[in-house]
């Protein structure tokens, strides 16, 4: 990877400090987005229903929130197919943040927690939402703090405005024989991608990370805001549809589907 070395002068002495490039940020990112295939082997294909749906609202320049944006792959592929959006991505790991805002400059990045009251207010927006998207990131957080998490964004998003969430959804609690084979499909569809030939996985992409030392500022604030992600507490879609008809959202449905890899939609009242 490429970095810059500066070197600064403290009382007569020398401190190096190894600073990531926007170049070395998009090697990381290439690597990121291979280690998401691993588990999503169809993650363009929705990534690429998610920007249909954005785009079917009918406006050229939407405000889009990207909620739980990570080092912002679905906000530089949004801004990419839709130069003329404003997207506000929205995370709390400030090592994801820091190395979207290298890799992608031309993105918004808010260091925000959703499960934190008041979020909303550090998007600095001047007219309602026209969508909310999220991939693969909601889960982490708890269903009882994901009501909160929608009724707060239902008071930025304009009535008809969208809410597009992809990610794993299971279905257990309602249709456990329909869960199984939904799981399987995706298993088997993961498998015939990949063979034994499977992209290196979170933990090893984390690992990765925590041993550049060009990261190494980042990793230690990462450390102190307590952003290591475990679990997924909201895997379950009655989770989210809940929540969702609870905080406005009348029209609740799977827009996309492969498996248990959903693109769920939610239409404001």
């Amino acid at each position: 990877m490429l970095y810059v070395v500066t070197v600064q002068s403290i009382n007569d002495s020398h401190k190096e400090m190894l600073v990531l490039t926007h170049d070395a940020a998009l090697e990381w990112m290439t690597r990121w987005d291979r280690q998401q295939e691993g588990y999503l082997p169809d993650r363009e294909e929705r990534f690429t229903a998610l920007i249909d749906a954005v785009e079917a609202l009918g406006r050229p320049d939407p405000l889009v929130i990207d909620l739980g944006c990570g080092p912002g792959s679905l906000s530089a592929r949004l801004l990419e197919r839709l130069p003329a959006a404003r997207v506000i991505s929205v995370d709390a790991d400030p090592l994801l943040l820091g190395l979207g805002r290298a890799a992608y400059p031309e993105l918004t990045f808010v260091s925000a927690d959703l499960r934190t009251s008041g979020w909303t207010r550090a998007l600095g927006l001047d007219r309602p939402a026209d969508a909310a998207v999220s991939t693969t990131a909601l889960h982490w957080i708890s269903a009882p703090d994901l009501k909160a998490v929608y009724a707060e964004l239902a008071g930025v998003l304009r009535s008809g405005g969208l809410l597009l969430n992809g990610d794993h959804m299971d279905t257990e609690d309602v249709t456990p024989a329909l869960s199984r084979l939904e799981r399987a499909v995706h298993e088997r569809e993961t498998e015939r991608a990949f063979g034994a030939n499977r992209p290196e996985d979170w933990r090893t992409w984390w690992d990765a990370v925590e041993a550049d030392p060009a990261l190494a500022e980042l990793n230690a604030a990462r450390s102190t805001a307590g952003a290591d992600h475990r679990g997924s507490e909201s895997h379950l879609l009655s989770h989210h549809v809940e929540a969702l008809r609870e905080a406005g959202f009348p029209e609740v449905g799977t827009l996309w589907q492969r498996g248990n890899n959903r693109l769920l939609c939610a239409v404001r009242a």
